[in-house]
């Protein structure tokens, strides 16, 4: 693929090019430049569909799952026709549909331990579009030791963040996502999307703006947001700014650094399996499968099985004969479940429960199970009958 600009992209990119910060050096640059965009989700699709159209020459796209219709709310990228297609072919048809001087790399694969390095290597600059910690984990240790700037968002319901972390400028370098987070959170503490739910425009919004952070830092134009963790509000549609500041004590980008290599991230982190975790969690000695669950509920009448999602969500599906408490209420009204008594726990896929495992561990119950995969692996294994969500 050629550097230098047909008469048809120079046509394509005119308002660009007319933008003195900008140029016909700076839309060459664009199509110099590698971005790797880890995911096609909500996140990922707006990223790489205004990538795709703002000229970048070679996008790299990451991603092991397939287009499922629940994705459809939010991921842009992708279509009903899509549906069952490996994400990374929909979005890469996509992309080129929107700019044929595309170079377009897939790696299906997936972003792992034995890979991370190697992917990101290829690239001038990473942006993160995934929605689970051990991910973030390695992506940020990988891009630290490949010293390459990471574009970081996260998304909630109806909130968004961004950032750039890893990123040098004026011989400065700004902080990691260890900086900000230096250990993950206890498992099940934090719900993903897939559980708690996001406002389908969100990701766009939020997307757009790591997208116009890659760009710039593309350009060498504007001041990034290196430094500074940029917050929404969708509800209230109000931003807000905190600042971040590069820690020496940092394990991957501090003074004296003891991240060498990146690690297995998946069993520290202890979270559950989410839309874009492609490695299955290690089953916790509490857990059990809604296979299991079903034998329980076939033999044992006294067993007591606790739903700790929300109303809403229950009003969608349901197990026959369980019990409900909402999470945020298993702690004041923990009493209501019988201590004598075998306890199963279980919520959409596996975290929520867990937490209010945990939590009624230390309380005292010992005879308490939590069913990994949810509901929604209920309904895989068991009752397929029951509505997903």
């Amino acid at each position: 693929m050629s550097d230098i600009l047909s008469a048809a992209e120079l046509a394509r990119f005119n308002r660009h090019i007319i933008l003195p910060q900008v140029g016909l050096s700076g839309q060459e640059k664009l199509k110099q430049a590698k971005v790797l965009c880890i995911g096609t989700g909500g996140l990922g699709s707006p990223i790489s569909l205004y990538l795709s159209a703002a000229g970048v020459g070679t996008i790299g796209l990451v991603d092991f799952d397939v287009v499922d219709d629940s994705n459809l709310q939010r991921q842009i990228a992708h279509s009903t026709a899509d549906i069952g297609r490996p994400k990374v072919e929909s979005a890469r048809d996509t992309l080129i549909g929107i700019n044929p001087y595309l170079q377009v790399n897939l790696h299906g694969e997936g972003i792992k331990l034995d890979n991370a390095r190697d992917i990101i290597s290829q690239y001038d600059l990473v942006v993160d579009g995934t929605d689970n910690f051990p991910t973030r984990y390695l992506v940020n240790d990988a891009c630290v030791l490949e010293d390459k700037p990471l574009i970081y968002a996260s998304i909630f319901q109806f909130e968004g963040q961004a950032t750039v972390f890893n990123y040098v400028s004026q011989n400065k370098r700004g902080p990691c996502y260890r900086c900000l987070y230096p250990e993950p959170p206890p498992p099940g503490l934090v719900p993903s999307c897939a559980e708690g739910g996001v406002l389908g425009v969100l990701p766009g919004v939020i997307g757009v703006i790591q997208a116009t952070e890659a760009v710039k830092i593309i350009l060498g134009q504007g001041c990034s947001l290196s430094g500074r963790l940029l917050l929404y509000d969708a509800m209230a549609m109000k931003f807000r700014e905190v600042k971040l500041r590069h820690d020496p004590a940092c394990p991957a980008c501090g003074d004296h650094p003891s991240i060498g290599d990146v690690s297995e991230y998946a069993q520290f982190c202890g979270l559950p399996p989410t839309e874009t975790t492609e490695e299955e969690t290690t089953m916790a000695d509490y857990d059990i499968t809604p296979s299991q669950l079903n034998d329980m509920m076939e033999n044992n009448p006294e067993l007591y099985v606790l739903d700790v999602r929300e109303p809403h969500e229950i009003a969608i599906c349901a197990i026959e004969g369980t019990h409900k408490i909402p999470l945020g209420q298993v702690a004041e009204r923990y009493n209501e479940i019988p201590a004598d008594r075998s306890v199963v726990v279980h919520c959409k896929l596996g975290g929520r429960s867990a937490q209010a495992v945990e939590f009624l561990q230390s309380k005292g119950y010992t005879d308490i199970k939590n069913v990994a995969g949810g509901i929604l692996g209920w309904i895989d294994e068991v009752d397929d009958s029951l509505q997903r969500y």
